[in-house]
């Protein structure tokens, strides 16, 4: 090892840093996150490329963030990596995940995206992007195997005072994401619709205006913050509700359209201001595109089977590695139309999609934009409004919550018993019924017989409690998802 260097091993440094691979990269406290910890994990990153050969050195490697305080920060330190690692550093500036990444794809390079996407702006987190698409699970074990080298200096040095290297914004990436969807729609398609943008703090939320300008439509833009806003996609806030349907009630509009901090996860309103499940947005944006296999996480509302839309249905683990490594088998498998979503709306399109005389290029990555515009392109085509297009799905209506800063290991012991029907029929059979499976694809997935369900996980990305309900009146699931987290609340 050269003189005056520190040497550090990944799988060692997720376990004293606290920053460590969840389900969607690496996330930590942002405070966790200084800036030798972020250069380690990108160095690793790319160390991992060049020994298969996926860049070489002089490569470009991209580099975007979301609106967080501690993001820039970080950036420069992702900055410094790329440099040592003998690459150079393209600064796509603030732009959602999927237009970096695509920017990426496009260009045969490698990109990093800083984000926590919804998570609290107190947290942070780093995306890794190959130049064919993000890391899976195999490539996340490869890198937390891998050791480097850091300068003494710069381990030693405050974080407040790394040299800044990060380069000046080039708009390019940008550019090239807002034109790919100008070019796939039809011209002025969105003309007539009065769209709401709620803006908050989302990297994607000038994107969303120009867009559905670009295409016709009429964008009002509303509630943009110049602090982070956590916006979970499956967790929406009350106030969130509220302001939903005071806008779209107020603003006489069509529909109130908006994404998480980092644009991969959306977010669309009926014109009551009733905000879409993301698992129900995903099947009306597939039948839009026209999809025949979809991949999708088995949190999903069972509507994708009901309502007999497509060919296939594959079910997986809860994260985009997962829905990813499904959609690649199904292409394996000789599948020609293949897409996926997660239920909080990230939908990812395996293969490229050819409509109206134009292709959309495949971008298997969760994108959020494509979703608010294929369902209200799908309501026109079918003269509905949205809430009328919802109205032609099954019955099954879904209800999720969470329990904030709950320990990952009490998750684990609790569930592991709730994986025998005796131990789960003791706790909720006297308020569901009689069990008809327990699926524990991930956590624990418990259907009755009345054609209920309770979804119970630990998040992958924080230290959080999940509880998903589904039944076929959206009152029940709320009613259930209230009676199973006032008794998680006892796990405590």
């Amino acid at each position: 090892m050269p003189k005056n260097t520190i040497n550090l091993n990944i799988a060692e440094l997720m376990q004293t840093s606290g920053v460590k691979f969840g389900t969607s990269g690496a996330r930590g406290l942002a405070s966790d996150m200084r800036n030798h910890v972020c250069y380690a994990y990108t160095l690793a990153f790319l160390h991992y490329l060049l020994d298969e050969a996926w860049i070489q050195q002089g490569d470009a490697v991209a580099i975007a963030g979301d609106y967080r305080s501690s993001s820039p920060r970080i950036m420069n330190a992702v900055a410094h990596a790329i440099q040592d690692a003998g690459c150079h550093a393209i600064n796509t500036g603030f732009i959602p995940t999927p237009a970096v990444a695509y920017f990426a794809m496009q260009q045969g390079i490698a990109s990093i995206m800083v984000t926590g996407s919804h998570i609290p702006d107190d947290r942070n987190g780093i995306k890794f992007y190959k130049p064919k698409g993000e890391i899976l699970k195999h490539d996340e074990q490869a890198l937390c195997s891998q050791n480097v080298q850091i300068s003494q200096s710069l381990f030693e040095q405050d974080d407040d005072h790394w040299q800044q290297i990060l380069p000046e914004i080039e708009p390019v990436a940008r550019q090239l994401y807002i034109q790919r969807y100008l070019d796939f729609f039809p011209k002025d398609c969105l003309k007539g619709l009065h769209i709401g943008v709620y803006q908050h703090s989302t990297v994607l939320r000038d994107i969303m205006k120009d867009v559905v300008e670009g295409l016709g439509g009429s964008a009002l833009c509303l509630g943009h913050s110049d602090h982070f806003i956590p916006v979970d996609t499956e967790a929406i806030r009350p106030e969130d509700v509220t302001l939903a349907r005071k806008w779209c009630k107020e603003y006489t509009l069509d529909a109130l359209i908006s994404a998480d901090g980092d644009g991969d996860r959306p977010l669309i309103s009926n014109a009551q201001g009733e905000w879409l499940r993301g698992d129900i947005a995903g099947i009306l944006c597939a039948h839009y595109l026209q999809a025949e296999s979809i991949v999708t996480p088995i949190s999903s509302n069972t509507a994708v089977e009901k309502s007999g839309l497509f060919k296939h249905v594959i079910r997986t683990r809860i994260g985009s590695p997962y829905v990813i490594e499904a959609m690649n088998q199904a292409m394996q498998q000789g599948e020609t139309s293949v897409m996926g979503y997660e239920a909080n709306g990230g939908f990812l399109i395996a293969t490229d999609v050819v409509l109206h005389g134009q292709t959309l290029a495949a971008l298997p990555t969760r994108d959020a934009i494509i979703v608010p515009l294929t369902i209200l392109l799908l309501a026109t085509q079918q003269q509905q409004t949205v809430h009328g297009l919802c109205q032609t799905l099954p019955a099954r209506f879904t209800s999720s919550g969470r329990l904030k800063d709950f320990p990952n290991p009490i998750s684990s012991e609790k569930l592991q018993a709730l994986q025998h029907i005796d131990a789960a029929e003791a706790i909720f059979s006297h308020s569901f019924g009689k069990i008809k499976d327990i699926d524990t694809t991930d956590g624990v997935r418990i259907s009755f017989e009345h054609d209920e369900i309770v979804h119970l996980r630990a998040s992958g990305n924080a230290p959080e409690l999940r509880c998903y309900n589904e039944a076929d009146r959206a009152s029940r699931a709320l009613e259930m998802n209230q009676q199973c987290l006032a008794y998680l609340e006892t796990w405590r």
